[in-house]
């Protein structure tokens, strides 16, 4: 799943902690690649720290997106 880490209401990385947290285990071990505009280290750590597997920075590169995939 791409998690957009900049949304309204919910940031993703709030959203990956509750994904996470989840009790279904075919609920909350789905695999979550963030894609956000923020491509500092800090943002990838935060990203990891939340319980995400990958890291795409946009713009969006394919072979980026495929690779993470």
């Amino acid at each position: 799943m791409l998690m957009d880490i900049q949304m309204p209401i919910m940031d993703g990385y709030e959203a990956t902690r509750r994904i996470r947290a989840l009790e279904n285990t075919a609920l909350s071990s789905v695999p979550i690649v963030a894609m956000t505009a923020n491509a500092f280290d800090e943002d990838r750590k935060a990203a990891a720290d939340c319980g995400m597997n990958g890291f795409i920075s946009k713009p969006i590169n394919m072979q980026e997106v495929i690779k993470a995939l």
